[in-house]
């Protein structure tokens, strides 16, 4: 079954955007968005991979990935845990790919 997160989404002066999860204790926690994969080809969704805010670039960090589903509006959306294998050899290909860009 997804694990639904509920979230807020905002921009900060710096031109990152950030999106706050809150857990099911009620812990809510800042990410900030590396980067997001348009998969509605392929699966009908888009992909959004976080990392906690506030750390330094030089520190390794668990980056999290989750599909994310916008309501109709466009304004909202829900985030779903990703679920099949083929969905996370799509989003490894666009990150490493991005990472390599970035190294450049």
């Amino acid at each position: 079954m997804a694990e639904e997160h509920n979230h807020n989404h905002d921009h900060d002066h710096e031109g990152h955007e950030h999106i706050t999860l809150v857990d099911e204790q009620g812990n809510e926690t800042l990410y900030e968005i590396l980067l997001t994969v348009d998969g509605q080809e392929e699966f009908g969704k888009n992909y959004v991979l976080l990392y906690p805010a506030g750390v330094p670039e030089e520190e390794d960090v668990e980056l999290q990935a989750y599909a994310y589903i916008e309501n109709n509006e466009g304004t909202e959306g829900e985030l779903q845990q990703i679920e099949t294998d083929a969905e996370w050899d799509m989003i490894e290909e666009v990150f490493n790919t991005f990472m390599a860009e970035e190294e450049e």
